[in-house]
């Protein structure tokens, strides 16, 4: 919830900030003194100022809730250092005693030893306890073990700085909170704060560098290259088989009332079922290397694409086609002059989809006994909780995927330039 207040405040800023620009600094265009701007789809165009300030702030986000150096403002991280509690504990003749637990707490990669307490005098059977912990962990202490009398029956621990404490229970104390498990022992974990620690999210110069280092060496002896291009080889022909099948199929069904009627109960019955939930069906049928992976690409774009072409053939204007069989045109010429254009736009559409579709299918088609892909790299650095390397993955898949549809809108536009003017 903080992140996306953050990020909802920061969207805010940004849209604020910029209309002030705008309106204060740059002279108004021909589209912005259109009549009608609301409900008008040609007046709505991608900003691409947003676009930056959108990729901006996600960046700084990250890197405030990571501790990045590349920014010099964080949200609060975890304590490191040094504190110490107060315990009270009452032996076995119900005498009460106090002692002290002094704590150091530091980063999991930091070389450090417990508090000296060497110098300290203590009179009492409760004695002064050190322990140290590692930043986002919790350590068991057992006071016990070191005060006289702690091993007799009848010894607990009472209050914790002059808090009453019962087993289950827990105290705040400065930087952190000591709990008591069902046996009495304490238990100290230190403030957290919001930053996340690295197993979950690693700063971006880690990521970066990782990122370097598997260029350069390669993960788990197969190149950075090698891993994108298999997964990005399996999509494209999982996406083609699927096209060349389903437009034709698409086409037959929109213009042929046996075909709709003897297809569209598959069509509709297969068009809702997730693509990874056919993986086992996949792997009896085809079995589990190259022809099982793209077999699920396929089954992945096919009813996409059958139903972008259906789509695409019932939005054609009829008045087009009565216009054509008036000037003496034949079926073939209405289907290649007509019909075909007219239903490219749906279909491009459909395309973009499938190939989004099939990019997240690759990664469980690749978890099927792949030798290489970005999608076993992801699982296979997740078994080590190698967070840096997955996010490596999903970062390339998500760059890769937004190429290839930004490659797909500049071919829309090239090849059907009438979209939307027809």
């Amino acid at each position: 919830m903080l992140i996306l207040a953050i990020y909802i405040s920061l969207f805010v800023l940004a849209y604020v900030a910029y209309t002030f620009v705008q309106n204060s600094f740059f002279k108004k265009t021909s589209s912005d003194r259109k009549t009608v701007t609301f409900g008008d789809e040609s007046s709505v165009k991608p900003n691409r100022v947003a676009s930056v300030f959108s990729i901006i702030v996600l960046f700084i986000i990250w890197a405030a809730f990571t501790g990045s150096t590349l920014i010099p403002v964080h949200v609060p991280g975890p304590f490191t250092g040094d504190t110490s509690f107060i315990y009270t504990a009452t032996n076995a003749q119900n005498k009460s005693d106090n002692a002290t637990v002094y704590i150091r707490v530091k980063h999991n990669d930091e070389k450090f030893s417990k508090p000296d307490i060497t110098d300290k005098v203590q009179a009492g059977f409760a004695k002064d306890d050190v322990m140290k912990v590692v930043a986002w962990r919790s350590a068991l202490i057992k006071v016990q073990k070191n005060d006289e009398g702690g091993k007799v029956k009848g010894y607990r621990v009472t209050a914790i700085n002059n808090q009453a404490i019962e087993p289950k229970q827990s105290v705040e104390v400065d930087n952190g909170v000591v709990k008591m498990t069902t046996k009495g022992s304490l238990s100290f974990v230190p403030d957290k704060g919001w930053q996340m620690e690295s197993v979950w999210l690693p700063a971006p110069e880690a990521v970066f560098t990782r990122l370097i280092e598997i260029s350069r060496d390669g993960y788990q002896n197969v190149t950075l290259t090698e891993n994108l291009g298999w997964s990005l080889l399996r999509v494209i022909a999982g996406f083609l088989l699927g096209s060349l099948v389903g437009i034709p199929l698409g086409y037959a069904m929109g213009l042929n009332s046996w075909f709709r009627g003897w297809f569209d109960p598959i069509v509709e019955f297969m068009r809702p079922i997730p693509p990874l939930a056919l993986i086992p069906l996949i792997i009896i049928w085809f079995g589990i290397w190259e022809t099982g992976k793209i077999s699920l690409l396929f089954l992945a774009a096919l009813w996409i694409m059958t139903i972008a072409a259906r789509a695409g053939v019932s939005g054609v204007n009829i008045s087009k086609v009565h216009a054509a069989y008036s000037l003496g045109a034949s079926r073939f010429q209405v289907l290649t002059k007509v019909i075909i254009p007219n239903s490219l736009p749906e279909i491009f559409t459909g395309a973009r989809v499938a190939m989004g579709v099939c990019w997240g299918t690759v990664v469980a088609a690749e978890l099927v006994a792949a030798e290489k892909g970005a999608g076993k790299m992801i699982i296979a650095a997740s078994k080590f909780q190698q967070t840096d390397v997955v996010l490596i993955g999903v970062i390339l898949i998500g760059v890769i995927g937004y190429s290839i549809d930004m490659l797909m809108r500049i071919a829309e536009r090239k090849l059907i330039p009438w979209k939307g003017k027809v």
